[in-house]
């Protein structure tokens, strides 16, 4: 049964690097209007990531004009998504970083990660 499972799995997409929460990432997304296609970028940190086989995702989250958060959840094994570049990789001890919701301004930014 697995097998006739794994046959109708989407391909992982191969621009997508190995992703922890609390990275900064920049997320290059095919955008279609009407009969034209654009690359839009969405620049946030990843607040979480669900390991679900072929439903894996990753949520984004950034602050928008007058503080508003923004929060966007990508599919790993999506094709619209263009590119993704890991910016920085945040230290951080907990796997959900919803804490940071709540949070605005300095008290929000994570600690960089020297590898």
């Amino acid at each position: 049964m697995s097998d006739l499972l794994k046959a109708f799995d989407a391909p992982e997409n191969p621009n997508i690097p190995v992703l922890h929460p609390g990275d900064s990432v920049s997320v290059h997304v095919k955008i279609k209007e009407g009969t034209r296609e654009r690359i839009q970028e969405f620049k946030g940190v990843v607040l979480y990531i669900h390991n679900k086989g072929n439903n894996s995702s990753f949520t984004v989250r950034r602050i928008a004009s007058n503080g508003i958060g923004v929060e966007r959840t990508f599919m790993l094994r999506s094709p619209r998504i263009d590119k993704v570049v890991v910016e920085r990789s945040g230290q951080v001890r907990r796997a959900r970083l919803y804490f940071l919701r709540e949070r605005s301004g300095k008290s929000a930014r994570l600690k960089q990660k020297f590898n």
